[in-house]
């Protein structure tokens, strides 16, 4: 399995997050071209190699001409949901975003489509996110831990006026997250680098046991007194892997299907591992279902709060409990149809499980007239193929 490592000593950033993930080999051409599936407006990128306090690192920048629209959630879901970005990615961006909505509404005591975003609906910001996220698939990394984040301290000038540092919204996306000031009068985390970490990463202590492959650096604009760079880490987990989860349940017997489908897609996109449900009967011999959510340890609580919202549930049962997972790698193959994503998952060395990515497969069934399922075919063809041969 691929996995990051965020060490987060100075911070944590869009911008360094897309430096760090270009320092590590992801090409800019192909990040431009992830971007251009987007409409978010006239924009330029560019990274550059710099040094911060001896250390080399990547600078990624965004140009774009100030903007005079002012954007809600809803505008920004919009914009990447219309956009030609897998699936996956889309998901992803979305949730981020909505993630520091969520945050701004809390702040502000709005509904999430009242909150205004300012700096973060800036052209730069939406595209630090989405090329974030772009970078994160197509460099294949399948998990991302970090590092306790320093934050900074101090003050600092926003479109609401000076606020304090960590700006409220940053500090209320870290909810759950370890964090410290570090004593550097300087904001070093802000709310898009929060969102991406929250959104993807599990918090330790201590770096966690790797083969450790290489290591990139993204630059921040400020010169601080320490470092000012994201220090990603990047190798692979090998062997067994047995990680702990929350397993929430609840039984619900007067919700209607189009909510509860609603629902799972809503759980999914706050970060559910899996969703299921399962019918089941009740007092007075009334049908129900039980909804069942799988999330990672330490990220259920915006997962509880959906459940509690939507279903209006008045109870969950909580339970932490370990699951055996086995190693998945995405690889791409190459089929008389067109080239195919497709998840590779072996346990204990062997490949057990071959499954072509649905969005590559239905669009080259589509496109050439070829039965969805023959184009399965093919790919499980090319992808066993290319494990005989080692490839």
């Amino acid at each position: 399995m691929k996995v990051a490592y965020f060490d987060c000593f100075a911070g944590i950033s869009g911008d360094m997050i897309v430096g760090a993930l270009l320092d590590l080999g992801l090409p800019l051409e192909e990040l431009e071209a992830g971007l251009n599936k987007i409409a978010v407006g006239d924009y330029e990128v560019s990274a550059k190699k710099v040094t911060k306090q001896h250390i080399g690192a990547t600078k990624f920048d965004v140009a774009a001409e100030e903007q005079k629209v002012v954007r809600t959630f809803s505008n920004i879901r919009e914009l990447i949901g219309d956009s030609d970005l897998a699936d996956s990615i889309k998901a992803d961006a979305i949730a981020i975003f909505r993630r520091i909505g969520e945050a701004e509404a809390k702040i502000h005591r709005k509904t999430i489509d009242q909150i205004h975003f300012h700096e973060v609906g800036a052209i730069d910001s939406i595209v630090d996110v989405v090329a974030s996220v772009i970078g994160i698939h197509s460099l294949g990394i399948e998990k991302i831990y970090s590092s306790p984040v320093a934050t900074g301290m101090g003050m600092t000038r926003t479109e609401h006026g000076m606020l304090p540092i960590p700006a409220p919204a940053t500090i209320e996306i870290l909810a759950g997250a370890p964090v410290y000031s570090s004593g550097i009068a300087a904001e070093l985390t802000t709310p898009t680098g929060a969102a991406v970490l929250m959104h993807y990463a599990t918090f330790t202590e201590e770096m966690p046991l790797l083969a450790l492959e290489k290591t990139g650096y993204g630059a921040g604009t400020r010169e601080l007194e320490i470092p000012n760079v994201l220090r990603v880490m990047f190798g692979t987990q090998a062997g067994v892997e047995t990680e702990e989860v929350m397993l929430l349940e609840t039984n619900i017997d007067d919700v209607s299907a189009e909510v509860l489908g609603y629902t799972m897609d809503a759980l999914f996109e706050r970060g559910a591992l899996d969703v299921w449900f399962t019918p089941i009967g009740m007092k007075k011999s009334r049908p129900a279902v039980t909804l069942s959510v799988l999330v990672p340890v330490g990220s259920e609580e915006e997962v509880i709060d959906t459940i509690m919202t939507e279903t209006a549930t008045l109870g969950l049962r909580l339970s932490k409990q370990s699951r055996r997972v086995a190693e998945r790698e995405i690889i791409s193959v190459n089929t008389p149809l067109g080239r195919i994503h497709v998840k590779v998952g072996t346990y204990k060395g062997r490949v057990i499980c071959i499954a072509p990515e649905y969005d590559d497969c239905s669009k080259l069934a589509a496109r050439s007239g070829t039965p969805l399922r023959e184009v399965y075919d093919l790919a499980r063809e090319a992808a066993s193929n290319t494990f005989k041969k080692g490839g």
